[in-house]
């Protein structure tokens, strides 16, 4: 479970680093959860091979704080959500020097359990910021300036409970609207106008929330949203809510947590406690689908269960953490051939962690705070670098414009990770 730091408003980014000059300007955007595309997949090229002899050097760090939520870069500002001992917090910083550019507070500090903090990373669209905190606030704010727009109680206004880790779902913007999930009796799923704040559609009713996030895919010869709650995947219009297909994923604790992908117009979803994987197959019927497993590997000997990592799909293959039991400490890094379930290799007790990839490699953090680099190719496991850079963490990596950012619950670092 996450390491809880007590740090206070006063000292947040007062041991700014300075930044190295770099070369080339860095450009390129990672404005949501899982990157661009929602797939953790980045098209950028150029980048290192394996660490420097002298270890990779940070561009910079800045002082963070709790919470379990990612990085998002957009506009040269790089975006995060904390928490300090009073507020969580969304936070903006220079995302080439890392200097501090504004701070707000969205809602009061979250408690848990499981760790305390917001756990869902923000989106950024349009000039603004959606932010979910751990007990569903939903709350649009200026990039410009952090600026609240609006902000909206999700659970209270819809009478859901909030799941018992705590509200996760990072918020995803898709035609005017941003979309969570909030496993509420009356509404699974709520779409908000953007600008105003006002309720789009709902979809879905009495599945609890779960803690995956949603995605767009063009699955079943359509481009659908589809969202994996606690107990099911659903595919809905996004343009009014209306359900499209409802298959049942029932996962212990509701533990439903990697984000679905889109594979050659079917849909992989994974989930830990020992569940298992499916890829599932959609065949229209009118103006709705029926939803059924092209193949599935499920339970203790299942080839893929993810826990809160989603993998990565390239070339026809997913490269995932295969995780063992209930939560247990064991998790295996596996590559599977996607078209089939059929594993193609597995690097044994490899450890938990988050992956991105990017220019042929998977860009790893562990909890342990490593940063790996590992080739990307189905022949085999190859391990290309490795490096301590942060405390215990579960926070998945970011990459814009060849710049790196990773943090845990008591920095933000950014790392150039481009050849020289």
């Amino acid at each position: 479970m996450s390491r809880l730091f007590s740090l206070s408003l006063a000292c947040l980014f007062s041991a700014l680093l300075g930044a190295p000059a770099f070369g080339a300007e860095p450009s390129g955007d990672w404005p949501q959860f899982l990157g661009p595309a929602r797939n953790g997949i980045s098209a950028e090229t150029g980048l290192l091979e394996t660490f420097p002899a002298a270890g990779l050097k940070p561009a910079w760090s800045a002082e963070g704080g709790i919470g379990m939520a990612g990085v998002v870069i957009s506009g040269g500002k790089a975006v995060t959500m904390i928490e300090d001992a009073s507020s969580q917090l969304a936070v903006a910083l220079d995302a080439r020097t890392g200097k501090m550019l504004w701070q707000t507070a969205i809602a009061p500090a979250y408690k848990n359990s499981m760790g305390n903090g917001p756990r869902a990373t923000p989106a950024i669209a349009g000039g603004q910021i959606f932010t979910l905190s751990g007990e569903g606030i939903l709350t649009a704010l200026s990039l410009a300036d952090g600026t609240v727009s609006w902000s909206d109680n999700c659970l209270k206004r819809f009478g859901g409970k909030q799941a018992a880790y705590g509200m996760a779902c990072s918020p995803l913007v898709e035609g005017g609207k941003v979309i969570v999930t909030v496993g509420a009796p009356a509404a699974t799923v709520v779409a908000y106008d953007v600008k105003t704040g006002k309720q789009a559609w709902t979809a879905g009713k009495g599945d609890p929330a779960g803690y995956s996030s949603p995605a767009m895919l063009n699955v079943g010869g359509t481009r659908q949203l589809v969202v994996f709650n606690g107990r099911a995947a659903m595919g809905i219009n996004p343009a009014d809510g209306s359900l499209l297909w409802r298959y049942a994923y029932v996962t212990d604790y509701d533990c439903n947590i990697a984000t679905p992908l889109a594979f050659k117009g079917s849909i992989f979803l994974s989930a830990g406690e020992n569940h298992g994987a499916t890829m599932l197959s959609l065949t229209k019927t009118g103006s709705t689908f029926q939803a059924n497993p092209g193949w599935e590997s499920l339970g203790p000997k299942s080839v893929m269960r993810n826990e809160w990592q989603t993998s990565i799909l390239l070339d026809g293959y997913l490269y995932g953490f295969d995780n063992v039991g209930g939560a247990g400490p064991i998790s295996h890094l596996t590559c599977i051939e996607a078209g089939t379930g059929k594993r193609a290799w597995q690097q044994v007790r490899f450890g938990k962690g988050n992956m991105i990839a990017a220019d042929g490699k998977l860009f790893v953090t562990t909890i342990k705070g490593d940063l790996v680099i590992v080739k990307a190719s189905p022949a085999g496991f190859q391990e290309l670098g490795r490096q301590p850079v942060l405390e215990m963490t579960r926070q998945a990596p970011a990459l814009a414009g060849g710049l790196l950012y990773v943090r845990d619950n008591n920095k933000i670092v950014c790392f150039d990770v481009r050849k020289p």
